[in-house]
């Protein structure tokens, strides 16, 4: 059976009659948007319709899957979860995905060094895919990136039904400059792969979305891992020089 999903939406080009095709080969190659699909009549064309509906579906698994055991234990880290018992809950209760209960505090207090540069831990958040999509390369570029320039690295690990607040929390429980979440961000129709990193100066409770800097996108169909670690890499040192993120550092 055909696979109409192993080629990528930008290679494919259902339209007929087109009049400058190496035109529109360069727009497709230029952007992941859907063009040159094609129609038959009022309704675009079966294989077109059917990699939307694949593409839609792969979002919906993105955000509803687990990400497996064997995967965190590749990445060579422990694993934690918030006050969510399940992805439904943290689906539907968000500000359970932003806390963690006094034993699991208690346990990634003891598991991580204290008072580092940088705390940088991974999370699922809702896209379980983009932990093993994203981490392998993407981690250990950034830590590289920051001990060459004589900037500590706490202890990394995993959270499990995550949410980006959580930085609130682990920001003062491990005394941490700033804290780098690197989470699963809302997939499209594009990728069910894609992660950002949230990052603060000086997380506490009582921060405000604003102060954190985030880079979005991460992915191999919009920054590359490595490339999304140097940009990091900077950042953090930025941050680290200035003493402030979000809103502040950009009108700096």
């Amino acid at each position: 059976m055909k696979d109409i999903t192993e080629k990528e939406v930008s290679e494919v080009i259902y339209a007929d009659n087109i009049a400058h095709i190496e035109e529109l080969e360069k727009m497709k190659k230029a952007t992941p948007a859907r063009i040159g699909i094609g129609h038959t009549g009022a309704r675009y064309k079966t294989e077109p319709m059917l990699r939307f509906l694949a593409a839609q579906a792969a979002a919906a698994d993105a955000v509803f899957s687990e990400v497996k055991e064997d995967v965190v234990k590749d990445l060579g880290v422990f694993e934690v979860r918030t006050k969510c018992a399940s992805k439904y809950e943290m689906l539907t209760r968000p500000d359970w995905g932003r806390i963690f209960e006094e034993d699991t505090q208690e346990y990634i207090k003891n598991h991580c060094i204290q008072n580092p540069d940088v705390q940088i831990y991974f999370g699922d958040g809702l896209c379980s895919p983009s932990i093993q999509a994203n981490i392998p390369d993407l981690f250990p570029t950034i830590k590289l990136g920051l001990e060459d320039k004589g900037i500590t690295v706490g202890t990394p690990f995993f959270v499990r039904y995550c949410r980006v607040n959580t930085a609130r929390t682990i920001g003062p429980l491990l005394n941490a400059k700033v804290v780098c979440v690197l989470i699963g961000e809302r997939p499209g129709l594009l990728t069910s792969e894609s992660m950002s990193a949230y990052i603060a100066y000086h997380a506490r409770p009582e921060m405000s979305e604003s102060d954190y800097t985030v880079v979005s996108n991460i992915s191999k169909h919009g920054i590359p891992p490595v490339e999304a670690a140097a940009h990091i890499v900077d950042l953090l040192d930025e941050i680290l020089k200035k003493k402030k993120s979000g809103v502040a550092l950009k009108t700096d």
